[in-house]
């Protein structure tokens, strides 16, 4: 699996900004979906999921304020969106995407769960 994420920059306090993921492979119906972030000098930590059915889990301080989804009209191609509304400085990070082939309900939430990484997205909240 292949994933190429987009959609980071900067944005005012308050503000919005959507991040996709496009996840590309030849099973990725089995893959759960993900977001993770990592704050300067911090781990990366999980910001969202969406299993492979469709259930979701958030990190506690972005529930209400970030949507995550998922499109899988393709075969071959999935994206996966970041929907951030509300933004903080404290959402300031790297955001990355991440695949990892589950069953079907189950929403990986911790990093060593995940083998598949796209690239960092910066997004930088001012306030």
């Amino acid at each position: 699996v292949q994933l190429q994420a987009s959609g980071g920059g900067l944005v005012q306090a308050g503000g919005s900004l959507r991040l996709s993921c496009a996840a590309s492979g030849r099973t990725l119906s089995r893959y759960a979906l993900a977001w993770f972030r990592q704050r300067p000098g911090m781990s990366r930590n999980l910001v969202a999921v969406v299993s492979r059915s469709g259930s979701t889990h958030y990190e506690d301080s972005v529930k209400g304020r970030f949507t995550i989804s998922r499109d899988s009209a393709l075969t071959t191609v999935h994206t996966v969106h970041l929907q951030m509304n509300s933004l903080k400085p404290e959402d300031t990070a790297v955001y990355f995407c991440a695949a990892q082939s589950t069953i079907l309900t189950h929403t990986p939430t911790t990093e060593d769960s995940y083998s598949n990484w796209g690239q960092g997205t910066l997004v930088t909240v001012s306030s």
